[in-house]
């Protein structure tokens, strides 16, 4: 029997309504005269939503800003109402949405743990029981008898969130909360969110935008765009589909500019970039390229004062700038100068090691003598990295793949093992 029962439900909001004087006596002059009045059609944040959810379920919420995950949990928590269809909810729900946005400034850690428990529907007795645990994993021991607007942000997530995850619950509803505080407390958290989903089976829906976290956690994923569920199934599967949706839009996406890229900081203005290319082993430009191909990046530079001993240097980097790999110049290409004018450097890449997703290239350079940086510059040109077979993919998580070989050897057991 499903806990959590979602029936064609759809939420509407309505947009800015102000209109000019001269429209808004029309409107009223319509309204007297039964002609149609001019108005703004409702927003839709869900458009006929219709899933259900199993008693022990972990499911996670994805989609890109907008697409009206943050909007169904609220529904689920009872914060808000549908404009149509039905919810049917059974059990307590405890929610873990805008974690800490209930705590009272004038009032202390223990005040506000005492309030927010008794809003949750923790009886004192229990929030009494509880009390040394909320605290000690919040880390505030020190504090907790201090106002809480003498806390800084991150104590006070920190609290909130220690306090939302005590509760004795059947569906915990979570928003983008597992990003609380320092990353030791992340840790904390996430190790608390396992506890709750793996060891006491708690229903959960998680709604985060760490999509690696989801397909962790959750063994079943909804995907949203703009209000309607385009795939619900296998973590994997769904997660897999919204990465190769981001891969496409990400890399059809404008890069940084060369003009911007040479007038930034980290450039001297000696040495500027004037092209940089992806290129196949045929020196036909690409954007896209497979798994292990082989490929060079060609730079452009021109100097405009005389180099001493430049060395070059590049780079990978994920989208959200993890450094995978760098390159420098040094060991392989021996430089006395550089004159003033026009240079191309080739980089050779025999094979792309990296996993399908989207990268970007950085590139530097500094003056080997004094090793002064003369240009650098991150996110210069972005690169798909697609498999032939989609399928793959299942047998190669990750960024790189692990290179080696496997070998089966049958062990041999003595008749002592058994005695």
């Amino acid at each position: 029997m499903p806990i959590i029962q979602v029936e064609h439900v759809t939420k509407e909001y309505k947009l800015g309504q102000l209109t000019s004087l001269k429209q808004t006596v029309l409107n009223s002059i319509n309204r007297l005269t039964g002609r149609p009045v001019e108005e703004r059609k409702p927003f839709k944040a869900l458009d006929d939503i219709h899933f259900s959810v199993d008693e022990g379920e972990v499911v996670g919420i994805i989609g890109h800003n907008g697409a009206g995950k943050s909007t169904l949990l609220k529904l689920l928590a009872n914060i808000a109402r549908p404009s149509s269809g039905s919810i049917k909810v059974k059990g307590k729900v405890a929610p873990l949405i805008e974690v800490g946005a209930g705590l009272v400034a004038d009032l202390t850690g223990r005040e506000n743990i005492y309030l927010n428990g008794a809003i949750l529907g923790i009886s004192k007795k229990e929030i009494g029981r509880k009390f040394d645990e909320i605290v000690g994993f919040a880390e505030l021991e020190e504090f907790i008898d201090t106002p809480i607007k003498r806390y800084s942000s991150g104590m006070q997530v920190r609290l909130g969130f220690s306090i939302a995850t005590s509760v004795e619950s059947d569906v915990l509803i979570v928003d983008e909360v597992l990003a609380v505080g320092d990353l030791a407390f992340q840790r904390k958290c996430f190790d608390r969110m396992e506890d709750l989903i793996k060891r006491q089976g708690k229903t959960v829906l998680l709604v985060s935008h760490n999509i690696r976290q989801v397909e962790r956690l959750c063994s079943r994923v909804i995907l949203l765009n703009k209000g309607s569920v385009v795939s619900d199934g296998n973590a994997n599967a769904v997660c897999t589909q919204f990465y190769e949706a981001s891969d496409t839009q990400i890399s059809s996406s404008p890069t940084s500019s060369l003009d911007l890229a040479n007038k930034n900081e980290c450039a001297t203005g000696e040495i500027l970039l004037r092209g940089i290319e992806i290129l196949d082993t045929e020196d036909k430009p690409i954007n896209s390229l497979r798994h292990k191909q082989a490929v060079k990046i060609r730079l452009d530079y021109e100097v405009t004062q005389e180099l001493r001993a430049p060395v070059f240097g590049i780079g990978i980097h994920t989208t959200d700038f993890i450094y995978l790999a760098t390159q420098q110049s040094a060991k392989q290409l021996k430089l006395e100068k550089l004159g003033i004018g026009q240079h191309r450097l080739t980089f050779d890449i025999p094979s792309f090691p990296f996993m399908p997703g989207v990268y970007s290239i950085r590139a530097g350079v500094a003056e080997g003598s004094t090793s002064r940086t003369l240009f650098y510059a991150e996110n210069l040109l972005h690169l798909q990295v697609v498999l032939e077979n989609a399928e793959d993919r299942i047998w190669n998580d990750g960024l790189v793949e692990l290179s080696g070989s496997w070998a089966y050897t049958q062990p041999k057991i003595s008749e002592s093992t058994y005695d």
